[in-house]
């Protein structure tokens, strides 16, 4: 099976493209393949612009960027997102990407007089999401419900995708590293285990 790891960080060297690394090393191990999308390397444009919000009124064409990202994930069994957690949420790159992507006539399909209907039940999706501060920071605050909400269902349910996945993975400034690309490593190698249903 296939995995699209996306990840969005500006720096090679942080431990977010790490994780993504050992999810990658994971799948690899596993006998899966995997296509590693970097859209901070790769220069993709976040900014939703006039040809984004015509595709979503009138369902004009996308534009090639948008196409081509869209691709990447149709030739995926599963999504797999590693990012940073800036100001409690998404970082603008990833967001944008998920803006532009996402979109009326592909992840979904909907007008005014008709209901929303979900085009992505067929995909997996996999969050790892990295923050710098404690457990109890983001426990205090009800950080990890407000993440289920506003990405878990607020996107990836809004579209009919499975979120296999929703991890916190915390502390990561002070001691948590090495457990986050172990438990990374853990999650690509049984990304695609099969449960098997006692009969």
């Amino acid at each position: 099976m296939h995995a699209l790891i996306v990840v969005a960080h500006h720096d090679p060297q942080s431990l977010t493209h790490s994780v993504a690394a050992q999810v990658a090393a994971g799948l690899a191990a596993s006998g899966h393949t995997f296509e590693m999308a970097d859209i901070a390397a790769e220069g993709f444009d976040p900014r939703y612009n006039a040809a984004d919000h015509l595709v979503h009124r009138t369902r004009a064409t996308p534009p090639a960027d948008v196409l081509a990202e869209q691709a990447r994930i149709d030739r995926a069994d599963a999504l797999v997102l590693v990012f940073p957690i800036y100001w409690w949420s998404l970082p603008g790159l990833l967001k944008g990407w998920i803006d532009r992507v996402f979109i009326n006539g592909w992840a979904i399909d909907y007008g005014p007089d008709t209901p929303v209907v979900k085009r992505l039940r067929h995909l997996q999706v996999h969050l790892l999401a990295l923050g710098a501060a404690d457990d109890d920071a983001f426990d205090r605050h009800g950080y990890a419900k407000a993440m289920r909400t506003q990405i878990d269902y607020g996107i990836f349910d809004y579209c009919g995708a499975q979120v296999v996945t929703s991890e916190l993975l915390l502390d990561s400034e002070s001691g948590g590293a090495q457990a986050h690309l172990e438990k990374a490593k853990t999650l690509g190698l049984g990304l695609f285990q099969v449960e098997t249903v006692a009969g």
